[in-house]
């Protein structure tokens, strides 16, 4: 058990008697590896890097410190970080988990509440810290009509995992990391907004915004047009 935690590879008996001591099911996935080296991965995930990129270069300027694809585990709770950024003088922690399109409501809720419950402690303990004084958790969701529609269809659900308004976020998007508190907040973000237009709004402007981009696919066709703009520039 020990050595599987640490995230060596067990038998399948090993995982079979975790699981019933769990009281979880357990799944297997057959696959070609060769097929599985060829899925798409995060890091090609066009939209939800840009999302990343864009909020690594607005904060970039305040020195804060910062962890990029951050991995964490927690027994048998492990997973990745979209992007955490610290405060060490204010023992201030933001952690923002990037959501492009929800197909699955449960496993987004699952995965989020997993890095409010641990992810927090075990980078405290990396970086030498014995707790931190604040603590944000922000969600950040495409600004698409994908995106939007979830929100309306599932506004209790998405007010139950993220109750908080992002005063929080707001704090931390100037610079200035708040004090104390431990937040849950959820943003709606534009990654190619331009001129004057707003780029990030609250949930409860959301439910009444119009969308940016149609799904995952427009906004994605729109970057890479961006992007060949620049290179052609």
């Amino acid at each position: 058990m020990q050595a599987i935690e640490s995230g060596q590879a067990g038998s399948l008996d090993s995982y079979a008697r975790l699981a019933a001591a769990l009281g979880l099911t357990l799944e297997i996935d057959l696959a070609d590896p060769r097929r599985r080296r060829q899925s798409t991965s995060r890091a090609r995930d066009t939209v939800h890097a840009a999302m990343g990129e864009f909020e690594a270069r607005h904060l970039r300027p305040f020195r804060f410190g910062a962890g990029i694809d951050e991995p964490y585990q927690h027994y048998q709770f492990a997973g990745r970080a979209d992007l955490v950024v610290w405060e060490r003088d204010r023992a201030a922690l933001l952690h923002i988990e990037n959501r492009t399109r929800f197909p699955d409501l449960q496993d987004t809720a699952a995965s989020f509440n997993a890095k409010r419950a641990y992810l927090g402690e075990e980078l405290a303990a990396r970086l030498g810290l014995q707790h931190w004084n604040s603590e944000t958790h922000v969600m950040v969701a495409l600004w698409s009509a994908e995106v939007l529609h979830s929100l309306r269809l599932h506004e209790a659900s998405f007010r139950a995992l993220c109750p908080d308004p992002p005063l929080a976020f707001a704090s931390w998007w100037a610079g200035r990391p708040p004090e104390s508190g431990r937040r849950s907040e959820l943003v709606v973000l534009d990654p190619l907004a331009t001129g004057r237009q707003r780029t990030l709004i609250s949930l409860d402007a959301a439910l009444g915004a119009r969308p940016r981009h149609r799904d995952y696919a427009q906004a994605a066709a729109r970057l890479l047009s961006a992007a060949s703009l620049r290179d052609a520039a």
